[in-house]
């Protein structure tokens, strides 16, 4: 790849040792400017901090930045703190591909704990600060950055592999979008709708889980890019699963390029639906794998929506104990959501979602070009997690999603892409903290209580799982009211929302008693306690059991009469 790279972050990132190893993978120059600066006045940053102060040596850095950004094919690292400089933000964004490397706190403290040339982490609390220098610090990372990658692993080449997949995907510098700053931090953004939507553009994310960690690749036309999939493909054996409706759109197409790719490639196609989710298509999946005599190298590819996700996911965590399987979801809420985390499962009779398993993919590769095809029924059913993930974590993306519902729903690529990248990022981070649902990660569990409830007493299958979310969202904005947890105008942007995304806003009458005993069925209770993910405020969750009386006048306000 010609052009410079610049690579940003905080302190302990890995800009310096990704930088040399991309440079040398590229047969780049490697520059740092933090050794650079060093090498040019004979001493070090922390001296330099000491006598001439930290705003003297912002300028002394943005200059010499400005020199070294002006250089043909060099990668260089950027000091943690050099995109303050607004200068600085300028020369980066319009001379190369600038690369944001994102470590998490704990990650970055290991690395510097015992490092006295970080001047900024002298002090008694060094975790505080850089709690402090990250909140303060990303949102002007994100401003530049072309592409985020995760350094969680410690795995160097690994990470160079990534980031050149990356560049390839991108040859030329994205335009950039500004986003908010983590999942859970709440910093103002603004949103450009002429972000570049090209085939050759993706967004690359990354879950972090130690040892189960997965990238999520997001972008337009993704599946016309067979290495994107095959690259998660470790054995000879792949059992693609998927449904009648996505099958005849999708199957050959992925089948050829694992063919093509040497792969053997079994097909499994099951019934379209949310009433398919249930233990009979589980075992047509491992009849056909056990009739294929599939081994455990086989790699499960789940292609499809949720349903699909779902079942896939959960034959891999029991196909012989475990076997890999990549999400390839086709829909709009797979793509913001079931997709991510690892829940699998099936549905029961008497509960959504009961039986299942904590398996994470290897990957997520999520099209957008897929979201042309769904009905604009199945399309509305995703923005209500879109909504969702506003609603409970992040106020100002909420604030984005009013404002650009209009081209969600119209499709706008760029609209749709920032907005999975925006969800997979919060869900992403969830996770991360909570992967099996021990407490924070129930939040993600807004508007499902009641939707769950909705979609069991009218028969899985009558309402889409998203309209039974939109639709339960507003009823927990309802009792969030009712609680005096948020004001009747946040409860009427919530519904204003809701409707305007194409999704129901009112409940089905299932008679009092019938919505008590649906929801007493839900994994999040205890002690026979109803548990709701309610909102106090606007963009903060909170979890907690209501009066039967109060929440009786919420399903009486609510429903269809």
């Amino acid at each position: 790849m010609s052009g410079s790279i610049f690579l940003v972050g905080l302190m302990g990132a890995g800009k310096t040792t990704i930088g040399r190893a991309l440079a040398k993978k590229l047969n780049k120059r490697f520059i740092d400017s933090d050794h650079e600066i060093e090498a040019r006045t004979g001493t070090t940053i922390p001296v330099i901090f000491e006598i001439e102060g930290e705003e003297s040596f912002r300028k002394r850095e943005a200059e010499i930045i400005r020199e070294l950004s002006a250089l043909p094919d060099v990668v260089l690292a950027t000091g943690g703190g050099a995109i303050l400089h607004p200068e600085t933000r300028t020369c980066l964004k319009n001379r190369g591909t600038v690369i944001y490397l994102r470590a998490g706190i704990n990650q970055i403290l290991q690395r510097t704990g015992r490092d006295k040339n970080r001047p900024l982490l002298q002090t008694a609390d060094p975790r505080r600060k850089l709690e402090e220098l990250s909140r303060q610090r990303d949102p002007y990372y994100r401003e530049v950055a072309h592409f985020i990658v995760e350094t969680g692993r410690p795995n160097v080449q690994f990470l160079v592999q990534a980031i050149l997949s990356q560049l390839e995907l991108a040859p030329n510098p994205i335009t950039a979008t500004p986003a908010p700053a983590s999942a859970m931090t709440q910093s103002h953004f603004s949103f450009e709708s002429t972000m570049n939507a090209a085939p050759s553009s993706a967004i690359a994310l990354q879950v972090e889980l130690g040892e189960r960690s997965y990238p999520i690749t997001i972008g337009h036309q993704l599946l016309d890019n067979p290495e994107l999939l095959t690259r998660h493909i470790h054995g000879k054996r792949v059992a693609i699963v998927t449904n009648d409706i996505v099958g005849p759109l999708y199957l050959e197409r992925v089948s050829s390029l694992l063919r093509a790719a040497g792969k053997q490639v079994t097909e499994i196609v099951l019934p379209d639906g949310e009433g398919e989710k249930n233990w009979a298509s589980l075992m047509k999946i491992f009849d056909v794998l056990l009739a294929e005599q599939c081994d455990r190298k086989t790699t499960l590819v789940a292609l499809g929506g949720g349903v699909i996700g779902d079942l896939t996911g959960f034959a891999a965590a029991s196909y012989m104990r475990g076997v890999p399987f990549v999400q390839v979801p086709t829909t709009l809420l797979s793509q913001v959501d079931s997709s991510v985390g690892g829940k699998t499962g099936i549905n029961h009779p008497l509960g959504k979602n009961m039986i299942g398993a904590f398996y994470q993919p290897q990957a997520v590769l999520a099209d957008t070009a897929t979201l042309h095809t769904l009905p604009p029924r199945e399309l509305a059913a995703g923005l209500a997690e879109v909504i969702k993930h506003g609603a409970i974590i992040d106020a100002p993306y909420f604030d984005w999603i009013e404002a650009n519902i209009e081209q969600l729903v119209a499709r706008d690529n760029a609209a749709l892409a920032y907005a999975i990248k925006r969800s997979c990022e919060i869900k992403a981070e969830v996770v991360r903290q909570d992967e099996r649902e021990g407490g924070l990660r129930a939040i993600l569990n807004f508007g499902h209580t009641f939707g769950h409830a909705i979609e069991n007493g009218l028969g899985y299958g009558q309402w889409l799982h998203g309209e039974a979310v939109g639709c339960g969202m507003i009823m927990a904005a309802d009792l969030s009211l009712r609680l005096g947890f948020i004001d009747a105008a946040a409860k009427a942007r919530l519904s204003a929302l809701v409707k305007a995304a194409g999704l129901p806003t009112m409940a089905p009458d299932l008679g009092q008693e019938r919505w008590l005993e649906l929801m007493q069925v839900d994994k999040k209770n205890e002690g026979g306690e109803i548990k709701f993910i309610l909102i106090k405020p606007l963009g903060t969750p909170l979890i907690t059991h209501a009066p039967q009386e109060i929440l009786l006048q919420t399903i009486a306000a609510c429903i269809e009469r």
